[in-house]
């Protein structure tokens, strides 16, 4: 008798990564691949369904992708009625006191970066789902076109419309790790100088910056656009951590394979507040900066340990 279970938990990371990708939150990327096993159960209980499961890894992620679609089509209609500014879920991960290691970095390379996923909330859900199992997963159109019920032709269309969205989003992310942290280095001591020609120099001419209060914290009510407005936000936003938080320690972090910074804090009438800085970098400037600030969105990212960390960060 075939182990289902064993061989579905296999493919679950594999399915993980589609659905995430997809969708930009955790939770509804685990919803999503439970899902995917329970169409994958019923399948193999139906001789005539189990008969067309010629490619389980092709199979599973054609499955995952269109129940991705139907969430992203739903997910719509709430994200114009979020609060504010919607950011993806921040996948975070500690780096080493060392430095990170050469294998855990290969290891991170298929991970997402936030600069891509923000482009990728533009999509409509068919140009999403194209993009992602074509461009990301390799999945042909005919099989794609399966999932969104259309044409191989229609499929490969809507594909290249996302990649040249992708490819015009404003925060490019091209640098690797050791330059990554020497730009978010100059970045908070241009920050914390409070010297705005000095922040601009770290800041990409059309730098943007987004922020994600969830409707409890304050942030910026649109996307903030040009290095100008996006340094006098920062600055503002500096003095108003100097001025209202009682603590504030902050860790440099890997935040979708990125580096970034988690910020653990307290203001002074004692809410706990807790943000994940994610930013982008290419051609030796910071392009994005994507300010998570949602409890809801940051709930599974661990607390910072009480003695660690200290307000600038320090790379």
């Amino acid at each position: 008798m075939r182990d289902l279970a064993t061989e579905f938990e296999v493919e679950r990371s594999h399915l993980m990564a589609v659905a995430y990708r997809m969708l930009g939150s955790r939770a509804e990327a685990e919803d999503a691949v439970q899902e995917t096993w329970l169409r994958y159960a019923a399948a193999l209980a139906d001789p005539v369904a189990r008969a067309e499961i010629r490619d389980l890894r092709g199979w599973l992620t054609t499955t995952a992708g269109r129940i991705c679609l139907d969430v992203l089509r739903s997910a719509r209609v709430r994200r114009e009625a979020y609060p504010g500014q919607w950011l993806p879920e921040p996948l975070v991960s500690r780096l080493p006191d060392s430095g990170p290691d050469p294998s855990e970095v290969a290891a991170r390379s298929d991970e997402v970066s936030m600069a891509l996923l923000v482009v990728l909330e533009r999509l409509t859900p068919e140009q999403r789902v194209a993009f992602v199992l074509h461009d990301v997963f390799a999945v042909p159109f005919d099989e794609i076109a399966t999932t969104l019920g259309t044409t191989a032709e229609a499929a490969r269309q809507l594909a290249s419309r996302a990649r040249r969205a992708v490819a015009d989003g404003p925060a490019k992310h091209t640098a690797d790790l050791a330059e990554q942290r020497r730009l978010v280095a100059a970045f908070f001591a241009a920050v914390e100088s409070g010297d705005i020609e000095k922040l601009l120099t770290v800041l990409a001419p059309d730098a943007v910056m987004i922020g994600d209060g969830g409707g409890v914290f304050p942030a910026a009510g649109r996307p903030l656009a040009g290095a100008t407005e996006v340094a006098r936000f920062l600055l503002g936003l500096n003095r108003v951590v100097d001025r209202d938080m009682r603590v504030a320690r902050a860790v440099p972090v890997l935040v979708n394979g990125a580096l970034g910074v988690q910020v653990d804090g307290e203001w002074k009438d004692g809410q706990p507040i807790r943000m994940v800085m994610s930013l982008a970098f290419a051609d030796g400037r910071v392009t994005g900066i994507f300010n998570q600030l949602s409890p809801a969105k940051v709930a599974a990212v661990p607390a910072l340990p009480a003695d660690v960390g200290a307000w600038p960060p320090e790379f």
